[in-house]
């Protein structure tokens, strides 16, 4: 049975708090989510909520303590094996913050 709602592919997009955990860079989603809501990430120059909806190719800026890691996202998918993660995004860079 047809029900004229086009499904979205599994990869198309993802919310910020859950691309966290799913690759990895943060551990857990609430604490992903405090991140966001303390404005500490930035998606494409844009300050990031946690319900910031990704796609491959965003640019991700995210303050830990004093160090601000860019992250290129690669790739959404919502299942990982832990040795997979780190393929679904690159860090372009770290640097110190005073």
């Amino acid at each position: 049975m047809h029900t004229g709602i086009k499904q979205k592919k599994e990869s198309d997009t993802m919310r910020l708090d859950k691309f966290l955990k799913i690759s990895r860079i943060i551990k857990r989603r609430t604490l992903a989510k405090e991140v966001a809501e303390q404005g500490r990430i930035t998606v494409n120059g844009n300050t990031a909520k946690a319900s910031t909806v990704l796609t491959p190719g965003d640019e991700l800026v995210i303050r830990f303590g004093q160090k601000l890691v860019t992250v290129k996202v690669n790739d959404l998918r919502e299942n990982v094996r832990k040795d997979e993660a780190e393929t679904l995004y690159t860090i372009v860079k770290e640097e110190k913050v005073e």
